[in-house]
């Protein structure tokens, strides 16, 4: 299917790996002209060559931190300046530290908010003129299974980011129509950060291979595995895709069934 991207300008946050990589990927599979964002010059430059290697579009580099409000500026700046103006925004972050209610301080619950929460407000206020002013913009938010189910040790995530849906869904209202709204929930996907963690599963001797690890990650869900990065990216690249132009202000799990709630 052609999605109808090619030649569109697209920005998408924490995208020097993982999940905001695939997704920058796949946009640029599609003929897209991407900006891709993280702090470490040098993971974002590797990330950049990667992705090149099968754009139809632009890649450009930005470094930045999605904590500053300068930085977050200057991506959306950075972003128009290059591609005469901004049709899709992916916001995308690193998660917050996990660990129990009582052993979470103050501090932990501000610097969450304002990694998840602040940082996409702070990108739509920025990026808004330029996604209302093109043909029909696109924002999608890459959050969380645990906005749709509690993840145990996870209270930070299952707790803060159901700000960034609360603020989709009224953005979905209050920006239409010139600009849609969605959300994809991932669930276990095969990022770097689950290879660090099966490694040090190794370390520890609770399993003997990576593919036991990752058989183990994958062993209760209904699709007996966890998921790769690009099916979450694909799915990034439909839901801006004028395919789905009539899709505005949902929420969808990627995450081979795992979830266990009816809506």
């Amino acid at each position: 299917m052609d999605l109808q991207l090619d030649g569109d300008a697209a920005l998408v946050t924490a995208s020097s790996s993982g999940l905001g990589k695939a997704s920058a990927k796949a946009l640029a599979r599609e003929g897209a002209n991407v900006v891709i964002n993280g702090r470490d010059e040098d993971r974002l430059e590797a990330a950049r060559e990667e992705i090149a290697a099968v754009a139809g579009g632009r890649v450009v580099t930005q470094t930045g931190d999605l904590t500053d409000p300068d930085d977050v500026s200057d991506l959306v700046s950075v972003t128009a300046e290059e591609f005469g103006g901004i049709d899709h925004l992916v916001t995308s972050a690193g998660g917050p530290p996990s660990g129990p209610f009582l052993e979470t301080t103050d501090e932990d619950w501000y610097e969450a908010y304002d990694l998840l929460v602040m940082s996409v407000v702070r990108l739509v206020r920025e990026a808004a003129d330029e996604l209302r002013a093109g043909d029909g913009g696109n924002v999608v938010h890459i959050t969380s299974r645990s906005v749709k189910e509690a993840i145990d040790s996870l209270v930070l995530s299952n707790s803060v980011r159901m700000g960034v849906i609360g603020l989709e869904k009224t953005l979905s209202r209050e920006l239409a129509p010139e600009v849609r709204f969605n959300s994809v929930l991932p669930g276990p996907i095969e990022t770097e950060r689950t290879s660090e963690l099966i490694e040090q599963a190794i370390e520890r001797g609770e399993v003997d291979s990576y593919e036991e690890g990752l058989a183990a990650k994958g062993s209760s869900n209904p699709l007996e595995r966890i998921g790769r990065p690009m099916e979450l990216g694909n799915t990034v690249a439909f839901l801006c895709s004028p395919e789905t132009a009539y899709i505005n202000g949902i929420t969808v799990p990627i995450d081979g069934g795992l979830g266990r709630s009816n809506l």
